[in-house]
């Protein structure tokens, strides 16, 4: 019960400056205060509008919203969001597009279970469906899962993305971004093991935390500094009696919020005031660069308590994956048995949350896989979201992961599709390295 009324008491914050912020808006606006010429009214009204629009963005899933894809013949083609795999706690969607021929690169895009929805690589799907067949990893929010459905942690997430790579078909490129990068390493490990016939043809690992001991962050410094009690009794609450999942043990959204807004106070404080002139101003629109981003970034999910909390303890604390001790259901993964299958990492420059040297010890544990069938990639002054969704991402990491499939696809040269690539150093034992020139953030 206590956990139940903690999690209302947020939701109650939440509702409650959602409310003030409506009622700002609507008296700040009122008819007979335009005859009043003080500008308190306009910025009442402005900072209502902000303020109402930032918290019930917090309880909103965002759609997808993909434009059309331009064919080659300069037609419109329309982008049709479909599950092709339904699961309790998280479904396989397909991005079908109208009146196109199924492309030859088909990608599993491996959305990260983080805090936000899978929505935050919008912009990364937007850049790949021109090129390629998309599916992406869409999980639910764990408020709206009833208790009856179990339990979720890194063993059924792993799990997950065996079942869906099998699936897909050997075929696959696997792209995982950020958090899910270990465990789609364990599940192409386990596809190694029991189901040669059915790993993908490439995976490729964004940022992820494979050995967060490789390099220290303020992320894998909160994970030692605390103990998995502290963690438990201090985060973890249950669902409220609102939701579906009343009564679920998750770790809030709007806990996992309020973390990330405070790594960068400085620059949200800066961004929301400035948002509340520009409103004032009149020179905000409804899909600025702000309002584009804070709908996203304010979106947040709840995740099931035991996925959170192991998470922290076994691929973070007990390094479980980084030191290739990584189980699921009781049978021991072994990362060196991915013989077939080509590994490339990619990391920024300036990634806060899983720096340089975290990801790209996956290809130290790839033992088993040809060096000549691994990459590796490190971008100069790119942060963690400029490697996936940013400039970064758009100008010269999407080249390379294209690049990088389509050099180990099963297909003819003569009908593989064609990409340029800029030239770079060379690494003997692990490709590309360091090619592109600066590429920061874009937001």
């Amino acid at each position: 019960m206590k956990g139940i009324v903690s999690y209302d008491a947020m939701e109650t914050i939440r509702n409650t400056n959602e409310w003030l912020g409506a009622t700002a808006r609507a008296m700040g606006s009122y008819p007979a205060f335009a005859l009043v010429p003080n500008p308190a009214f306009h910025l009442l009204s402005a900072w209502g509008r902000v303020t109402e629009r930032s918290f019930s963005r917090m309880v909103l899933k965002p759609d997808w919203e993909i434009p059309s894809i331009v064919g080659e013949e300069g037609q419109d083609h329309i982008v049709y969001v479909e599950p092709e795999v339904k699961r309790a706690f998280g479904d396989l969607i397909h991005f079908r597009v109208a009146r196109r021929e199924p492309m030859p690169r088909k990608v599993l895009l491996v959305a990260p279970m983080s805090g936000h929805y899978a929505t935050l690589m919008r912009s990364t799907v937007i850049s790949l469906l021109p090129d390629c067949e998309v599916y992406v990893t869409d999980w639910h929010n764990a408020r709206d899962i009833p208790v009856s459905e179990g339990k979720f942690d890194v063993e059924d997430y792993t799990s997950y993305l065996v079942d869906f790579i099998k699936h897909l078909g050997p075929d696959t490129n696997v792209i995982a971004v950020c958090q899910p990068a270990p465990l789609a390493l364990a599940a192409t490990a386990i596809l190694a093991a029991e189901n040669p016939k059915a790993q993908p043809r490439t995976l490729t690992l964004i940022g992820g935390p494979v050995d967060p001991d490789a390099a220290a962050t303020e992320v894998t410094d909160f994970g030692n500094r605390i103990t998995m009690g502290e963690l438990e009794h201090l985060l973890i609450q249950s669902v409220g009696f609102k939701y579906r999942g009343a009564g679920r043990m998750v770790y809030p959204g709007l806990a996992q919020l309020s973390s990330f807004i405070a790594m960068n106070a400085e620059s949200h404080s800066r961004a929301f005031i400035n948002q509340i002139f520009a409103e004032a101003r009149g020179t905000a629109s409804e899909a600025d660069k702000h309002n584009k981003f804070y709908d996203e970034y304010l979106a947040v999910m709840d995740m099931t308590a035991e996925f959170y909390l192991s998470t922290v303890e076994r691929v973070f604390k007990n390094l479980e994956i980084a030191q290739n001790r990584f189980t699921v259901n009781g049978t021991p993964v072994n990362i060196s048995k991915i013989t077939d299958v080509a590994v490339m990492t990619v990391e920024g420059g300036n990634d806060d949350i899983s720096a340089p040297g975290q990801c790209v010890a996956a290809l130290d544990l790839c033992s088993g896989v040809p060096s000549e069938k691994k990459v590796q990639h490190l971008e100069p002054g790119a942060g963690h979201y400029g490697i996936f969704a940013g400039k970064s991402w758009r100008l010269n990491i999407r080249p390379l992961v294209l690049d990088f499939i389509d050099e180990n696809a099963a297909l003819p040269d003569s009908i593989k599709p064609k990409r340029r690539r800029k030239e770079g150093a060379k690494n003997p034992d692990c490709g590309i390295v360091n090619s592109m020139d600066d590429g920061k953030i874009a937001v």
